[in-house]
């Protein structure tokens, strides 16, 4: 456990790397003590001080939702970090990549919803029930630590590795569409260099979303109507270059675009 101070510090080293796209050391080696605890706490930290300096709370995004990955972390469930406004990107603005440190794309499912989730008690019911529609979406994340040399607690301070995310044009209702069995294709600049299935997700992604709802109610937190909800990738995490055009095409729910400039 750390003390508030070391959080503190950790916080602030986090926020300059992300502000000067200059990657810091894992925070387990600079700060061995480093725990869950303490790693949403330092999160927390620098969502305040996003939120004092103006950005809203747009939604939250689900980590580690695959088996695999959780093994890979030594954990055995995932992790969450928040969408901001100041993270919404646009089909129509091109990002510039060397705005981030290292910046990667993910192909999500994602969820608006229409009506708040209940807390701890939240089921997959209830996120049926309460969204109002699916979209297709890409995540852009990022590490502020070097290399991607990332472990749970790392990761988690690092707002789960988020930086970004674009929602496509396209609406569906969750009584739709098979939310387990959506095939997902990511094409860059018209070569396909991934795919997916929803059920890549937990099994589903509803259940991701039902997770999520559980766990920031341990925090005080909840899911609320207009929110986006990112359940996990699809497939792995692809690399973003400058100059690149990524294309995620859904069955059945449409496309979504994020273009990259120097």
């Amino acid at each position: 456990m750390l003390s508030d101070d070391l959080r503190r510090e950790a916080a602030a080293s986090l926020a300059a790397a992300e502000r000067d796209r200059t990657p810091i050391a894992a925070l387990r080696d600079t700060y061995p003590g480093l725990g869950v605890v303490d790693a949403y706490e330092i999160q927390l930290l620098n969502i305040r001080r996003r939120l004092a300096a103006g950005a809203t709370v747009h939604g939250h995004k689900v980590g580690l939702s695959s088996r695999a990955m959780q093994e890979m972390m030594g954990v055995d469930e995932p992790d969450y970090g928040h969408l901001l406004s100041d993270m919404e990107l646009h089909q129509d603005r091109p990002v510039s990549a060397g705005a981030y440190c290292t910046p990667r794309v993910e192909v999500e499912v994602g969820f608006i919803l229409g009506a708040t989730l209940p807390g701890e008690d939240c089921t997959e019911e209830d996120v049926i029930a309460a969204t109002e529609a699916v979209a297709p979406a890409i995540e852009l994340i990022d590490s502020r630590i070097t290399d991607w040399d990332i472990r749970i607690g790392d990761t988690i301070a690092d707002n789960a590795s988020s930086a970004g995310y674009v929602l496509g044009d396209e609406r569906v209702k969750p009584g739709d569409i098979d939310l387990r069995g959506i095939e997902a294709r990511l094409l860059c600049n018209g070569v396909q260099v991934a795919e997916g299935r929803s059920d890549a997700v937990l099994g589903n992604p509803v259940t991701a979303v039902a997770w999520l709802a559980r766990k920031v109610a341990q925090f005080g937190v909840t899911l609320e109507a207009g929110h986006v909800i990112l359940p996990g990738s699809v497939h792995r995490a692809i690399d973003v270059h400058p100059g690149e055009d990524f294309e995620a095409v859904f069955d059945g729910l449409g496309s979504v675009r994020l273009r990259f400039t120097d």
